[in-house]
């Protein structure tokens, strides 16, 4: 009895080790097959100098929309994203006060031209009675003087008559350009003002990015034709400017000249109003750079790991400078040109502390 139990056992620890080394295999198998790290290199030399500003997008294309006659906003068919044309109708305000002078407008009109007419009767009548010396010159000469203000009289009534069917016209609000609704401002039942804001909008087509640079790099950055890169750093995106044009005068409270950097047309994902960053291109200046995916950040800690020719990898800790591009970034101390860094960090840390525990 005791035998069978004792062979039983031996056949279960067989199949325990049998099964142990082959996960053992497939492990190793599977460590073995893992990639490499990829290598990336501490290069060193003149590269292009920039100064980086902060910057703000805002649309080439942009309207503020107001209102241009008093009333109550009774109509309101957009909203913040909207799309809309040129010409589509945004919202209407009532329109009874500017109906009641339209109505009194074609009263005096109505009015002007019986005066006219009569004038022009009486102006008839005199010529002939004086033709017949029934009446002195000076009472025809009176007569046209009075045919002449009716015709002007009529002229006011009628450009005053114009006058109220146009504001009767800016109670309909319609879209100066075609482009998106970025924000309405009143609200349905509100009353209106000449002057008051209803809704902003812009057109999508063409951004720029504004911004403020300091009057002592003028000099610098005018020495030849004006470049610039944008970068959108929440992104990691980097365009390349069409044009950069500096305005011809100076904020008097700031001293900083205001710069307008084009970007290309159609950008995905860039709306007003966006944070920026304009690197404007001066020269060129030697500087050490690493990839970007070579950059550790932790908490206030970046690093990159340095390769130590055997397979191994080194952390050290770096002190970066600007952004150059979205592939490669500036070091100030920590590493040396030619040196060779982890592009995956990540493993490159694991596997340095694989390589401790065991």
């Amino acid at each position: 009895m005791y035998k069978h139990i004792l062979i039983f056992m031996k056949i279960i620890s067989l199949a325990i080790k049998s099964q142990l080394l082959a996960f053992g295999l497939l492990a190793g198998t599977l460590y073995a097959a893992e990639p490499p790290i990829e290598l990336g290199r501490v290069e060193s030399g003149p590269v292009a100098s920039s100064y980086p500003a902060e910057a703000t997008i805002e649309a080439l294309d942009a309207s503020t929309v107001a209102a241009q006659v008093q009333g109550r906003v009774v109509d309101v068919r957009v909203d913040a994203g909207s799309r809309v044309s040129r010409g589509d109708i945004l919202m209407r305000i009532d329109a009874s006060e500017a109906d009641q002078a339209v109505a009194a407008a074609d009263a005096l009109v109505a009015q002007a031209r019986a005066n006219l007419s009569n004038a022009r009767a009486s102006y008839d009548r005199n010529r002939s009675l004086v033709a017949r010396n029934f009446i002195s010159r000076s009472a025809l000469d009176q007569s046209e003087a009075n045919w002449r203000a009716a015709e002007a009289q009529l002229k006011a009534a009628t450009a005053s008559r114009a006058q109220a069917a146009t504001n009767r016209g800016f109670a309909t609000v319609t879209a100066p350009i075609s482009g998106i609704v970025s924000a309405r401002l009143i609200e349905q039942g509100e009353m209106a003002q000449p002057g008051r804001a209803l809704l902003s909008m812009y057109s999508p087509g063409a951004m720029r990015a504004v911004a403020d640079l300091p009057q002592y790099k003028l000099d610098q950055l005018r020495k030849g034709a004006l470049k610039a890169r944008v970068e959108f750093p929440t992104e990691g995106r980097w365009v390349d400017a069409t044009s950069v044009t500096l305005l011809p005068s100076a904020d008097p409270q700031t001293h900083t000249v205001r710069a307008r950097v084009q970007l290309p047309s159609a950008l995905p994902g860039v709306v007003p109003g966006m944070f920026a960053r304009v690197h404007f291109l001066s020269g060129e200046a030697p500087r050490i750079t690493v990839p970007a995916a070579a950059v550790l950040r932790r908490g206030e800690v970046t690093a990159v790991y340095v390769s130590d020719g055997k397979g191994g990898f080194r952390m050290r800790q770096v002190r970066l400078g600007e952004a150059l591009d979205e592939s490669r970034v500036e070091v100030l101390a920590g590493v040396a040109g030619g040196e060779e860094l982890a592009l995956d960090p990540v493993r490159a840390g694991m596997a340095v502390k694989s390589a401790a525990a065991r």
